[in-house]
């Protein structure tokens, strides 16, 4: 399950940095979520991060993203991956240079 913000977000900027996925936006006007990337912190810590830090309690589950924690874990290793990915073709990209 992705969560989502919703409209009650005061923009307070805590979520976005607690996100170890980088799931979390500014978006035109409140923060928001992409759900592909959400991965509600299985992996990472047993608790959404961005849901403790909250103030307002305006991150709740994303019912068009209702996802088990097994899928939830396929998208943590599947993120971690391309990050490696990326991580490489960084390196490589810049001993080549």
């Amino acid at each position: 399950m992705a969560l989502m913000i919703t409209d009650e977000c005061i923009n307070c900027d805590v979520c976005e940095p607690e996100c170890p996925n980088e799931a979390i936006y500014l978006g035109k006007e409140i923060y928001e979520i992409d759900p592909n990337r959400c991965t509600e912190c299985v992996g990472h810590f047993d608790e959404p991060q961005c849901v403790q830090v909250c103030p307002v309690a305006c991150i709740p589950v994303n019912p068009q993203f209702v996802e088990d924690r097994e899928t939830l874990m396929q998208k943590f290793r599947r993120l971690q991956t391309e990050a490696q990915q990326a991580q490489a073709a960084a390196a490589a990209s810049k001993s080549a240079g």
